[in-house]
């Protein structure tokens, strides 16, 4: 028995009539009501009883009617649910992110996919940058907003930047430099420097490293930190100065100042995924990113 036999049988059943089911059919008639007689003995079961005026369901066939009708919705239901996946509308996406640094557009993002795909289970793990990437490894998570550019050692990431952001210097409050509107770079060429540490922030001091260097100096870092929070406080007791994205401004900051640069230093700010995600979701979500990153910048 075959699906198709179903269809024909309720076909019949519903019209009560072997001419109009296989006109809706689109079968010639002798070949429907060869179906439905190959049906019934292929199951040992009168479905119909016919007469030269009228055809009517036995209550056997009333019984397999309704079930029928069931096998048959669930045969179309899987179907559309396959297309659905295969659309990259249902499922779920796993989203990591820094509650201490992150900004507006990831907000922005979950709300214009939740309304794009509300079929997709959208679920968000706050993570620093190094549990990031261990995840978006072993397929816990399928995009990170990691911040800073991932290191080239990771060959499995696959990065872009969404946004490049102004960059500031982090100074103590009563700093002689805080008393200027804006810093030159060069400026901080014989100071201690504190970062943030490789174990949570991978490609950090890459970054400080890189950006000093326009300036014609490598950064001596006197002190890391694991937390943006504890950063601020490691700057606010005088141990070092550092630079940041203007985003941890949002952060509390007591004892502590933030000036631009001169020239104006900007940093790249990323999303990243693992390169063999084939997840249509995914696609989609990375799609809808860019496409805000771009309109809001």
């Amino acid at each position: 028995m075959e699906l198709r036999h179903l269809r024909y049988f309720v076909a019949v059943a519903e019209n009560l009539n072997f001419t109009k089911a296989a006109a809706k059919l689109h079968l010639a008639q002798p070949s429907l009501t060869r179906q439905i007689h190959n049906l019934e003995e292929e199951i040992g079961v009168r479905l119909l009883n016919r007469s030269k005026s009228q055809v009517a369901l036995t209550e056997e066939g009333r019984s397999f009617l309704v079930d029928a009708r069931r096998i048959l919705a669930l045969a179309m239901e899987s179907i559309l649910a396959v297309q659905r996946l295969s659309r990259g509308e249902t499922g779920q996406l796993n989203i990591a992110y820094l509650s201490n640094s992150d900004f507006e557009l990831l907000p922005e993002t979950l709300g214009a996919f939740r309304l794009a795909f509300p079929q997709i289970a959208l679920n968000l793990f706050d993570m620093v940058p190094a549990e990031q990437f261990r995840a978006l490894e072993i397929g816990k998570i399928d995009l990170g907003f990691v911040g800073l550019r991932p290191p080239g050692t990771l060959g499995h990431v696959q990065w872009e930047s969404i946004a490049r952001h102004r960059t500031v210097v982090v100074l103590p409050a009563k700093h002689p430099l805080a008393r200027k509107s804006q810093v030159h770079l060069r400026d901080l060429k014989t100071m201690f420097f504190v970062g943030m540490s490789e174990k949570t922030h991978p490609g950090f001091r890459d970054w400080l490293n890189g950006t000093c260097q326009q300036a014609g100096f490598t950064p001596r870092v006197l002190q890391d930190a694991e937390l943006e929070p504890a950063l601020m406080t490691f700057v606010a007791e005088g141990l070092g100065v550092t630079l940041a994205r203007e985003h941890i401004k949002k952060l509390p900051h007591p004892g502590v100042a933030f000036r631009p640069l001169d020239p104006p230093v900007k940093s790249d700010y990323c999303i990243a995924w693992n390169q063999s995600n084939d997840s249509r979701a995914l696609q989609q979500y990375v799609e809808i990113v860019k496409g805000l990153a771009a309109h809001t910048h």
